[in-house]
């Protein structure tokens, strides 16, 4: 008898160049697709999910032009990427048949609604995907860090962040094939050796706020729900005990 979820509702934090699959830069439609069936499953298991999505795909195909401009506009444009990878994941939620709303942190009602905390919280509580674009609304503030506000504001039990290797390691695993790998860190071990999980102000965030960060692969089939269970590999940081 499979085992039901640890969590009641979680934040998935996705980086845009998880969204790319081998393209150089903008959306592989097959990773997105196998993106909203990894979150179609875990919402099967009765967890209220929400998302934060990078734009780092989109952006580094604009990056050239943000060249010589000041940091504030370089990262509008990355807001604004992220407004265009959250429409994508809507639609291809929506083709998994799941409810989803996207919230973004600068108004645009044309095309989605503004983030309101408590309109937030009950779509997720009626059983709706919520997907927040557009960072903190703020430059100078990751989506790292959004991701991490947006947990806190949402009560989340856990901040899933999927990547592209199976948790946290000593350095990049593709590239040293002596990375070690950990199974549990805590917040401040992560910030004294420099682990490059998430940036700073996330981990710190998610630390006040006694949020644990769960670390996993989200390109392998079935790692989402699987971790929802406490199953497979992957990283937790929390209180150190």
């Amino acid at each position: 008898m499979p085992s039901g979820p640890l969590y009641r509702r979680v934040m998935l934090k996705l980086s845009g160049e998880g969204l790319m699959g081998n393209r150089e830069y903008g959306l592989d439609p097959d990773m997105v697709a196998m993106v909203a069936q990894e979150v179609k499953a875990v919402v099967a298991m009765g967890v209220q999910v929400c998302l934060v999505i990078g734009g780092g795909n989109i952006f580094r195909g604009v990056s050239s032009a943000a060249a010589g401009m000041d940091r504030a506009s370089g990262d509008y444009m990355g807001m604004l990427a992220t407004v265009i990878n959250s429409l994508a994941m809507q639609s291809a939620l929506e083709r998994q048949g799941l409810q989803t709303r996207v919230q973004s942190a600068i108004p645009m009602t044309t095309v989605c609604e503004p983030y309101i905390r408590r309109r937030a919280a009950r779509h997720m509580e009626k059983g709706r995907v919520v997907i927040f674009a557009a960072g903190t609304g703020n430059p100078f503030f990751t989506t790292d860090t959004a991701a991490a506000l947006r947990a806190a504001e949402m009560g989340v039990d856990a901040l899933m962040k999927g990547t592209q290797v199976d948790g946290v390691y000593s350095a990049d695993p593709r590239k040293d094939k002596n990375a070690q790998r950990y199974d549990t860190l805590g917040y401040m071990e992560v910030l004294s050796r420099d682990l490059q999980v998430m940036d700073a102000s996330a981990i710190s965030l998610a630390r006040e706020n006694r949020i644990p960060i769960i670390v996993f692969d989200i390109h392998k089939p079935g790692a989402f729900a699987a971790t929802m269970r406490g199953e497979g590999t992957f990283t937790i940081i929390k209180d150190e005990a």
